[in-house]
């Protein structure tokens, strides 16, 4: 059985989270765990007596409890409660792990809540969740969810560990029954030999996916002069597409020929996509806590 674990506060991006992973509980007849880790921090555990902590974790397990039910009992959904006390992101990837979970998706609050223009930022528990866990961790820091959108998008480099992001991209799309958009991108489009290997390496992956009996679209994205890296023009192709609903993405930073992708591209990507990004950890890098 698949089963998504959903880090839960209350908050309006972790209600999304929620959301998200229910529609694809129902796709995929996958298991929901929804997970809360009460952390105490600072003078708070000195002044709190142990019976007022356990009480207010009662009181939090009885509220999940009624959403939980709400859920079930409107979707038909099979979701289950935890209440853990320790270090959130250590808790995340540890029960992850127990439960062999499928896939993690959180809610990505801003850092900047006062602050409209201002592009959220993955929090220190989300970094280390995302770099960490031994699955895939979708993150959502838009304030809506995608509708009607017919395909993944799977930003492509030149790294055998694209196979990785690859294999992966096919398996989601076949639970949300979509299409693949492939892409590469570059500063121009006049280099030879840079052109002729791009456009191997995408009819490669455009042949794997379609072996796989889902549908492919490939496409070169030009980067304008000055940008640092291509994300920007990647996300413009995605706004310009209208028919995307989650890109695919490895957390380590990719190499291709030309300067792609530079410096952390994976946050850059987290923290600007308006869509939900499913990053996958590299599976040499998976697992380790610290």
């Amino acid at each position: 059985m698949n089963i998504i674990l959903v880090p839960y506060d209350f908050s309006a991006q972790s209600q999304l989270a929620l959301d998200w992973s229910v529609s694809l509980s129902l796709k995929t007849k996958s298991k929901v765990i929804l997970l809360y880790v009460h952390e105490s921090q600072g003078f708070i555990p000195s002044i709190i007596r142990p019976q007022d902590d356990e009480e207010l974790l009662e009181h939090i397990n009885d509220q999940l409890d009624t959403v939980a039910a709400k859920i079930t009992l409107s979707t038909g959904a099979d979701v289950e409660v935890k209440v853990l006390t320790g270090r959130v992101y250590r808790v995340i990837v540890e029960v992850a792990a127990s439960i062999k979970a499928t896939f993690i998706v959180m809610g990505m609050r801003s850092h900047f809540p006062d602050e409209r223009d201002e592009k959220p930022m993955p929090g220190r528990n989300t970094s280390r969740v995302i770099r960490m866990a031994g699955c895939p961790v979708i993150t959502l820091a838009g304030n809506a969810l995608p509708a009607g959108f017919s395909y993944l998008l799977l930003p492509l480099d030149l790294t055998k560990i694209t196979r990785q992001k690859t294999a992966w991209a096919i398996r989601m799309a076949g639970f949300l029954g979509t299409g693949i958009k492939a892409v590469s991108a570059l500063w121009t489009l006049n280099d030879p030999e840079i052109m002729a290997r791009l456009l191997l390496q995408m009819d490669t992956v455009r042949q794997t996916i379609e072996a796989a009996g889902i549908a492919c679209r490939t496409h070169l994205i030009e980067t304008p002069a000055g940008e640092k890296t291509a994300v920007p023009a990647i996300l413009d192709y995605v706004e310009k597409e209208g028919d995307i609903g989650l890109i695919v993405i490895m957390t380590q930073q990719e190499r291709a020929l030309v300067d792609f992708f530079v410096g952390s591209h994976a946050q850059e990507f987290i923290r600007c996509s308006p869509l939900p990004v499913m990053s996958v950890v590299p599976e040499e890098q998976a697992g380790t806590i610290y």
